[in-house]
């Protein structure tokens, strides 16, 4: 594989540090900082954490209901912010902080709806596909949270680049080519970079920045020995069967991707078609549940 693949020896934040300077990749929220702040100390203040969440009305009631989602599969329900993060953690409860603050990260977003809604619905379809699959590494909160910042590079290549959008329709009928390759022969960069970044500059775990950076790189998803992290692989696993499935049901925002990579998502998952078509239905009454 290449010299900036997992196993080159090269950090996510090196990759691309000359070409991205004038991308605007939003600042990470200072909430998360201070949540971070607090893990690095012997005695974290949940106290004060929570008092900093629960000065953000909105922000506080979001937590506690991501903590009630069914991607966490807590028995008793969460009512407070304090509940929130005695059962989550503090590790936990920055990714949902993150999670819940990408939308608001990027002003105008109402423009990327349809964007949005999508991104959403991938990531509760993954999340769901994480407890039905139940493999080793795969946790469902962190695939959810995957799903969500997966192609956040996406809106962020839109608001910079204004032919963006002529570029992204080409790598989305592409069939055979990867679709970043695409996006490299107009741009210094492609989302899947642009996206790890973010989610680098974030705190997100590193298995999640890695499966942002390498989610159409077909040989590092099916190769073990590319390096990139078994946890990783099946991140992008679940979100690209969980985008297939949603494909299926909705009948919209076909690509060519389940193409370049269903074989080897369906291999990980240990799905061969037969479980794959069982799970369209179920995945439609998902779809309706959370519309």
């Amino acid at each position: 594989m290449r010299s900036d693949t997992p196993g080159g020896g090269r950090r996510l934040d090196e990759v691309l540090e000359r070409t991205i300077r004038d991308i605007d990749i939003p600042p990470r929220p200072a909430i998360i900082d201070r949540i971070c702040h607090e893990m690095r100390q012997d005695q974290p203040n949940f106290k004060y954490i929570g008092e900093q969440i629960s000065a953000d009305v909105s922000l506080a009631a979001a937590l506690i209901k991501t903590v009630n989602s069914p991607y966490f599969g807590f028995r008793r329900r969460c009512r407070s912010v304090h509940e929130a993060l005695l059962m989550l953690g503090l590790d936990a409860t920055s990714r949902a902080i993150a999670a819940i603050s990408l939308r608001e990260a990027f002003p105008g977003s109402a423009h990327y709806e349809r964007f949005w809604q999508a991104s959403a619905q991938i990531a509760a379809l993954s999340g769901w596909l994480a407890q039905l699959v139940r493999k080793s590494g795969l946790r469902a909160d962190d695939a959810y949270t995957y799903g969500l910042f997966r192609d956040c590079g996406i809106v962020i290549l839109l608001r910079r680049f204004p032919d963006y959008m002529a570029t992204l329709d080409r790598a989305n009928h592409e069939a055979e080519r990867a679709f970043t390759d695409i996006e490299v022969e107009v741009l210094p960069t492609n989302h899947s970079v642009v996206g790890s970044l973010l989610a680098q500059n974030w705190w997100l775990p590193e298995e999640i920045c890695l499966a942002i950076r390498y989610h159409h790189d077909r040989d590092a998803i099916e190769q073990f020995e590319s390096g990139l992290p078994a946890a990783s692989r099946y991140l992008v696993a679940a979100s690209q069967t969980a985008e297939h499935i949603l494909q299926q049901v909705t009948g919209g925002s076909h690509t060519e991707e389940w193409h370049k990579l269903g074989s080897s998502s369906q291999r990980l998952l240990g799905l061969d078609d037969s479980a794959l078509g069982d799970l369209y239905d179920r995945g439609a009454a998902l779809i309706a549940s959370n519309s």
